[in-house]
């Protein structure tokens, strides 16, 4: 009997070539709608899918592959006399390799301002039944749903290689393809239900590049994209130079892109395992990381800096002055590319730097996923109380505003002294809130003096007050909702200390 391959495919990237090296080796080709037509204009003979089924193609092509003469063909087992006799019964040619990918969904609703109908006439079905039912039965079906297992099968046939070992690979890729888009259209549709956290959640990503090693070097790791992520996300960075990102880069990386989005003026980032060590901000993005720079020129070496500014001639003399990792920034003049550049190791990214919109965060635990909102609580002052006898003067206010918007990305228990324009102590990932406080203090010295303090959760004592006021703090910006925050009051307003309660806490674990 002829060797049989159906071909329905909507991305046609080398499907002319394949189609005609299966041809040579003994297959009749069976295709539907545009594919048969390409084919056919490419001079390959081919049978018309409705010329199988004996049934036309209808309701708009929704209905075309969906038929017993196509599913038996692909499902029937070779070795099984009953099915094979069945098939001789009901006159069905079995169809022994199949080429299918689906409907561009994904780059649908990718578009912007995508219409709801198209979307959902860009949800394949046939296509997703028939690659089941080949990759079900992958030991006598071939079955690919990507061009570039084109030359795979070629080379099998070419070298009359026993393809059972690859037919299972080949199913098995099936089957990610077809749970991937799955997930992107119940994705799609469950965030059109507004429907949060539904009563299943099924994530996909595409391997975007396997790294050298994870955290530690005796760890495996890889890299994935979200298929649909915004072109902020840090899987979108270009490259620019410098050897590939490591698993900790990566984690730095997105943590300094996080903190430098938090501002419209120009700013500076300096982060070091996954925690801000300097934040800058100024009148223009020099100022801004000389004040990054100085608020911890010890931790800043060998860590990552994130701008949001075109890096020019004047901050590329500055970064090229310190080892760090690596710098992220929306662009690079063509001179301050060449300065960075004489540094080897470095590795420059561009990403844009606008605002992205607001994504679930993920953390995985032994056997399960943590999924939440992501952390965008309200920054205008009139959304804050003062809890103190004592006003912010409009100086603390900005001074407030800053530390409370960088105290938000310090793992808890958190504690930032700033000034308007600069960090210049941070306590971070402490067991207790004192223990986080007297380390930024002793950071900050004798900046403290005038500073204000953020911390990310109430006070359970009013020792952190007192610490705060033995080194000159003069504002504090804390959550409120201790059952103490009297005694934290109390002891603002015997030291004169204004304080402020923001009403939300930042947890950062």
């Amino acid at each position: 009997m002829t060797r049989r391959a159906l071909i329905s495919v909507s991305d046609k990237t080398g499907i002319v070539n394949f189609a005609s090296q299966l041809v040579n080796y003994g297959y009749e080709i069976v295709s539907t709608g545009g594919t048969k037509r390409v084919l056919e204009e490419a001079g390959i003979s081919v049978i018309g899918i409705s010329d199988v089924t004996e049934f036309p193609e209808i309701l708009d092509c929704r209905v075309k592959t969906l038929h017993p003469h196509i599913h038996a063909g692909l499902l029937a087992k070779r070795d099984d006399d009953q099915h094979m006799a069945t098939l001789q019964e009901q006159a069905i040619q079995t169809i022994d390799l199949l080429i299918v990918n689906l409907y561009p969904f994904k780059e649908t609703i990718s578009k912007q301002d995508v219409q709801h109908n198209e979307a959902i006439e860009n949800i394949d079905i046939g296509g997703p039944a028939m690659l089941r039912a080949a990759a079900k039965n992958y030991q006598d079906v071939t079955v690919v749903v990507d061009p570039s297992d084109y030359e795979r099968v070629i080379d099998h046939m070419k070298d009359a290689q026993d393809s059972s070992q690859l037919n299972q690979a080949l199913a098995a890729k099936v089957y990610r393809h077809t749970a991937q888009y799955d997930a992107l259209v119940a994705e799609y549709l469950t965030s059109e239900a507004s429907e949060s956290f539904p009563e299943s959640k099924t994530i996909t990503y595409d391997l975007k590049e396997s790294l050298r090693y994870g955290e530690n070097p005796h760890q495996q790791a890889a890299f994935y994209a979200n298929p649909l992520a915004s072109e902020t996300s840090l899987v979108h960075a270009k490259q620019r130079h410098g050897k590939a990102l490591s698993y900790n880069n990566i984690q730095d990386a997105n943590a300094a892109l996080q903190i430098v989005r938090e501002f419209s003026e120009p700013a500076a980032v300096a982060v070091k395992h996954m925690n801000p060590c300097g934040v800058g901000i100024g009148d223009h993005l020099d100022q801004a990381f000389t004040r990054a720079y100085g608020a911890d020129p010890v931790s800043i070496f060998g860590g990552i800096v994130a701008v949001n500014r075109e890096v020019d001639e004047a901050v590329a003399n500055q970064l090229s002055q310190i080892f760090l990792e690596i710098v992220i920034a929306p662009s690079y003049t063509e001179r301050a590319f060449e300065i960075l550049t004489q540094k080897k190791n470095i590795r420059l990214l561009e990403l844009p730097m606008t605002e992205d919109s607001p994504e679930p965060t993920l953390h995985s635990v032994k056997g399960g996923l943590l999924i939440q909102d992501e952390d965008r609580a309200p920054k205008e002052i009139a959304d804050y109380s003062v809890a103190t006898d004592r006003e912010p003067t409009e100086a603390e206010w900005q001074q407030l505003l800053f530390s409370w918007d960088v105290v938000k990305h310090v793992k808890s228990n958190a504690i930032v002294l700033a000034t308007s324009h600069q960090t210049i102590g941070i306590g971070a990932g402490q067991m207790n809130r004192i223990g986080a406080a007297k380390i930024a203090i002793e950071q900050a010295g004798d900046q403290a003096k005038g500073a204000v303090m953020a911390s990310d959760a109430f006070f359970p004592m009013d020792d952190t007050v007192e610490a705060a006021h033995q080194a000159g703090v003069t504002a504090i910006i804390q959550p409120g909702g201790s059952k103490r925050d009297a005694d934290s009051i109390q002891k603002c307003n015997e030291y004169g200390i204004a304080m402020v309660f923001t009403g939300v806490r930042h947890f950062k674990h």
